[in-house]
């Protein structure tokens, strides 16, 4: 791990902190590696049971690190090359959050911008502090915002994500708590505290559980209804046979504390 990303381990809950305040969190190349590496390295850790991405600094993220996508004009392909590869390791972290079986939190208390605001809007969950600001601004530089628009889209009805993408106005947090791309907004002192106590609480759960539901929900959202049905029928009936449902239906009727295994 390097200084770009601290990694902290604690109780189930894994915090990586974006550290490079220099370029406001910016996602370089090295950024998206370490967390891409971490990602990865999480999704197989049984001591991981929740992912915490928070940062340091006046800014969550300020997206794509602008000054080394320009350096690549100078290309013999005016960067045509370096900027395929680069949108295709951004897609694979933002689906890598999505996919992992691991649920990941955002703790937003700055401006999450461009690439920056579909981190937060990739997470299962977010919680922002009144300062935190979201925007994807794009259209401000001539460069539109349409990898974000991905995350961002399926995050928020369509005329709230479009009003962001063609304006590339910035919204507060109590704005981006009711379009949904977070789910509660807190004083700056509370939420650090506050998503702690939400990662224990889902930490506390059969992994398994979390797992199976976490897949399903993102698979089931893009089946028409009849398909999604049947899709999680299959799904509950797998979960059914799983220990850690016996355990704790088993748990429930005798009006005890479950003993998750896991499994």
């Amino acid at each position: 791990m390097t200084d770009l990303l601290l990694s902290d381990l604690e109780g189930g809950v894994l915090r990586l902190t974006l550290n490079d305040a220099a370029t406001r969190n910016s996602l370089s190349e090295a950024m998206m590696a370490g967390l891409q590496a971490a990602l990865d390295a999480a999704a197989t850790d049984r001591a991981v049971r929740v992912i915490v991405l928070a940062a340091n600094g006046p800014a969550f993220s300020s997206g794509h690190n602008l000054k080394e996508i320009t350096g690549h004009r100078a290309d013999p392909d005016k960067g045509a090359a370096y900027f395929a590869a680069l949108f295709d390791a951004c897609a694979k972290l933002m689906m890598s959050v999505v996919r992992h079986p691991k649920p990941v939190i955002a703790e937003v208390a700055g401006l999450a911008s461009a690439a920056g605001c579909q981190l937060v809007a990739s997470c299962d969950l977010a919680i922002a502090a009144d300062t935190a600001r979201f925007c994807t601004p794009g259209v401000n530089i001539g460069l539109f915002c349409s990898t974000p628009m991905v995350a961002l889209s399926r995050d928020v009805v369509p005329k709230h994500a479009m009003e962001m993408l063609l304006t590339g106005d910035i919204f507060d947090a109590a704005h981006a708590a009711r379009i949904g791309l977070v789910n509660r907004v807190v004083t700056t002192n509370e939420l650090s505290g506050t998503v702690s106590e939400l990662a224990a609480k889902i930490a506390s759960k059969s992994m398994v559980t979390v797992k199976t539901g976490k897949e399903a929900f993102y698979r089931q959202l893009d089946l028409p209804l009849e398909e999604a049905y049947a899709y999680t029928s299959r799904v509950m009936t797998d979960n059914l046979l799983k220990r850690d449902a016996e355990e704790g239906i088993s748990a429930f009727i005798g009006k005890r504390p479950p003993q998750w295994n896991d499994e």
